[in-house]
C-alpha cells in the first residue's frame, strides 16, 4: 500500500502547467490567425474541436492537477481559460446547427470584454509568477478588450489588431511551457524572467 501511495504521490508531483500553456497556446495561435486575417475565417471548422479537445479539455484536466497541488492561481487559470474555450466552441456549434439565432456581435463583443476583466486580475498573480508568464496574461488581457471592442463596432482593423495580439499572448505562453519542459530536465536552460516583487537570494 506504501508503494502504491508513493506512485500516487509522484505521478502527482510532476509540473502540470506546461500542458495546460500549449492547450491554450497552439489554440489561441489558430484562432488569432483568423482574426489577424492571415488564414481564411472558414479555418473556424478546425478551431472548434482543437478548442474542445485542446484548449478546452487539456486546460480543464491541467486546472484538476493544480487544484491538487493547491496552486489556486493554477487551478483559477486552466479551468477558466479551458471553460472558455469550450464556451467559444459550444457558440459556434449551435449557432451553425441553427439551435441559437445569430449571434449578436455587441453580446459577443460584451462576453469578451468581460473575459477581458477577468484576465486583468489574473494578470495580477501572473505578475508575481515570471516576465514570460506576466506577458502571456498582458497580451491576452489587450487581445479580449480589443476584439471586445472591434465586435461591437464591427470594426475589420481592430479585430485584425486583436488577431495580432493574440498570436503575441499566444507565442509567451508556448515559450513558457517550453521554458517549464526544458528547466525541469535542466534547470536554468530557458529563461523565464523574475516576477515582480521578486526577492533578490539572501534577502
Amino acid at each position: 500500500m506504501k508503494l502504491e501511495s508513493n506512485a500516487f504521490e509522484k505521478a502527482f508531483s510532476s509540473d502540470p502547467a506546461p500542458l495546460g500553456l500549449a492547450g491554450f497556446a497552439f489554440t489561441t495561435f489558430l484562432l488569432s490567425f483568423i482574426n489577424a486575417g492571415l488564414i481564411p475565417a472558414s479555418g473556424v471548422n478546425v478551431v472548434v474541436p482543437l478548442a474542445i479537445a485542446y484548449g478546452g479539455l487539456a486546460q480543464l484536466i491541467t486546472g484538476s492537477w493544480e487544484m491538487r497541488r493547491g496552486n489556486n492561481f493554477g487551478f483559477t487559470a486552466f479551468t477558466s481559460y479551458g471553460s472558455f474555450w469550450i464556451f467559444y466552441a459550444l457558440m459556434v456549434i449551435l449557432a451553425d446547427l441553427h439551435i441559437i439565432n445569430a449571434l449578436p456581435a455587441v453580446a459577443v463583443g460584451w462576453a469578451l470584454i468581460l473575459w477581458g476583466i477577468f484576465t486583468l486580475y489574473m494578470w495580477g498573480g501572473a505578475m508575481m509568477a515570471s516576465m514570460s508568464l506576466n506577458l502571456t496574461f498582458l497580451f491576452l488581457w489587450l487581445t479580449f478588450v480589443v476584439l471586445g471592442l472591434g465586435a461591437i463596432y464591427s470594426s475589420v482593423a481592430l479585430t485584425h489588431a486583436g488577431g495580432y495580439l493574440g498570436i503575441l499572448s499566444a507565442f509567451f505562453a508556448a515559450y513558457t511551457s517550453f521554458a517549464i519542459i526544458i528547466n525541469s530536465m535542466k534547470p536554468g536552460t530557458i529563461p523565464v524572467g523574475p516576477g515582480m516583487f521578486h526577492k533578490k537570494a539572501g534577502k
